[in-house]
């Protein structure tokens, strides 16, 4: 066994701020349309569209493939060498292996010589790794990799209609580099109630089963109360969202969240019409999106709101730009 030292420790005590500076995504290249899943399950792309906003889902690779491949772009965006990262935080709740983490197999993909660790708070699960991985910044790390990526058509029946036409595969990663001051993550917010976990779970080795009218109601409240307490976190108001970047569960949660919180669905990201839900990986896949397609302006406030298994919630208040 080959021997890396970790990075970390020598800094420890200096605080600062992070920004963003590089973001990627990774989708399978085999899509999964409404029509397909019309020709083998008892549904139709009319029901499917109406009652989710889904359309097609990419399923395909593994955790730890998807994850890398998003990874490396991060990093290319960020003109970040893979010596530069000193802590890799990876989202999941599909690892490839129960031991070890899926984050050592991405590290050693991507010649990282750094701490790698997983994290497991469903799709609310990369604004936790966010949060965390800034929060190792703020105390000596001079450059992180956040990754969020989930397999989810691993745990998904594909025989069955209620969950088959909801789940995807994918990955989306960002760089964040310690800078001086507050930097870009202006407020957060992060929850669990675990006397609900039984609406939404997936035993080892076993598929999801999910109580779909409970966590849509719950939802909903969780959103809304955990973007209200991050951006009053941040000093800000909700009319100073320019961009919402929501987990990508159900166009009707989105739509109901948004109204409550007075943002317009125009000031909303959304890729859940080609991705499905990709638990960890929808926000990053959404944020992706925005910045790729012009939606994002340097100094634009963003807010990103995940809520999922355990119940979780999480949200995070980012100043956008370099």
């Amino acid at each position: 066994m080959s021997e890396r030292s970790g990075a970390g420790g020598s800094h420890l005590g200096r605080t600062s701020g992070v920004a963003v500076v590089g973001w990627g995504v990774a989708l399978p290249d085999t899509a999964v349309t409404n029509a397909d899943l019309e020709a083998r399950l008892d549904t139709s792309d009319r029901w499917i569209t109406e009652r989710t906003g889904i359309r097609e889902r990419r399923i395909g690779g593994t955790t730890g493939q998807l994850a890398a491949a998003a990874a490396r772009q991060a990093l290319i965006a960020a003109d970040a060498s893979p010596g530069s990262v000193e802590l890799l935080v990876l989202a999941t709740s599909t690892p490839d292996q129960q031991i070890p983490a899926t984050a050592s197999a991405v590290q050693d993909a991507l010649g990282l010589s750094c701490g790698a660790f997983d994290v497991n708070a469903a799709c609310s699960g990369f604004v936790y790794a966010l949060v965390a991985g800034a929060g190792t910044a703020g105390v000596g790390a001079r450059r992180v990799l956040v990754v969020g990526a989930d397999v989810m058509s691993r745990i998904t029946d594909q025989g069955d209609r209620s969950t088959a036409v909801l789940f995807g595969d994918g990955a989306g990663a960002v760089v964040l580099d310690a800078v001086e001051g507050p930097g870009q993550l202006l407020g957060w917010d992060l929850g669990s109630d675990g006397s609900l976990r039984h609406l939404l779970q997936a035993d080892v080795g076993g598929y999801i089963r999910m109580e779909g009218k409970e966590v849509f109601r719950r939802a909903v409240r969780v959103m809304v109360d955990s973007a209200e307490a991050a951006m009053a976190r941040a000093g800000l108001t909700l009319a100073d969202v320019d961009l919402l970047v929501p987990h990508q569960a159900n166009t009707r949660i989105i739509t109901a969240a948004c109204e409550r919180l007075g943002i317009p669905m125009e000031r909303t990201a959304m890729v859940l019409d080609r991705t499905g839900n990709t638990s960890a990986a929808s926000i990053p896949l959404a944020l992706g999106d925005a910045a790729q397609s012009g939606m994002l302006a340097k100094g634009d406030v963003v807010l990103l709101v995940g809520f999922g298994a355990g119940m979780s919630w999480a949200s995070a208040v980012l100043r956008w730009g370099p």
